[in-house]
């Protein structure tokens, strides 16, 4: 065999142990794959501001990262939060909306509560009394931009002295009593709070049947 020939066939001998060397190295770093997606904060705006959300991913080596291009977001109610390409929430109503991160078939999501920046709320009706086993709606009225607004569903009601379960409020303002739990008259307090920490109260009586 020639001297030149030989040259050859070491040379492709040479290539091939490189290229099986290249392929055997690549299997030591295989990109890792994403696992989940944590979104967030889980924010409260008022209507008409913004808050970014970021979605953070977590690999199958235990690694995270920011996610920016290759994110997908959503809203599930656009009518009360809607959220552009970036991330960025826009308060559009009163409500609550989940937003939604995806990325391939990975999703993260978080929750966004949008209220009235109101500035009092008055509760009605007032100083009522009722008899032990009646129930009483109450109403929220919120002052916003000069106008009174019904945010009863948007407030959370509250109650005072519910360590007798003699009575309750639900999330719409209804104050139920049961029958034969107290043994005098009693007061009570009724009381709606804003997302943004305002809130009214009335008294309620309690009257023995």
């Amino acid at each position: 065999m020639s001297r030149s020939k030989k040259v050859q066939i070491a040379g492709a001998l040479s290539a091939l142990l490189l290229f099986a060397m290249a392929i055997g190295c690549t299997g030591f770093f295989v990109n890792p794959t994403l696992t989940s997606l944590t979104v967030g904060p889980q924010a409260t705006i008022n209507q008409g501001q913004t808050v970014q959300e970021s979605a953070v991913g977590t690999y199958n080596d235990g690694s995270t990262k920011t996610l920016g291009s290759g994110v997908f977001w959503s809203s599930s109610d656009a009518g009360v939060a809607s959220v552009n390409t970036g991330g960025l929430v826009s308060g559009v109503s009163p409500g609550t909306s989940t937003i939604t991160a995806s990325s391939g078939a990975v999703t993260g999501s978080a929750t966004v509560t949008v209220s009235l920046n109101v500035s009092s709320i008055t509760v009605t009706p007032k100083d009522a009394s009722i008899a032990q086993g009646d129930s009483e709606q109450y109403t929220a009225m919120g002052s916003y931009n000069g106008q009174q607004i019904d945010v009863s569903d948007i407030v959370t009601w509250s109650i005072s002295n519910t360590e007798n379960d003699a009575w309750s409020i639900d999330s719409t303002g209804l104050v139920s009593t049961t029958s034969g739990t107290i043994t005098s008259v009693t007061p009570i307090t009724v009381t709606a709070t804003a997302a943004n920490g305002v809130s009214g109260s009335t008294n309620l009586t309690v009257t023995v049947q």
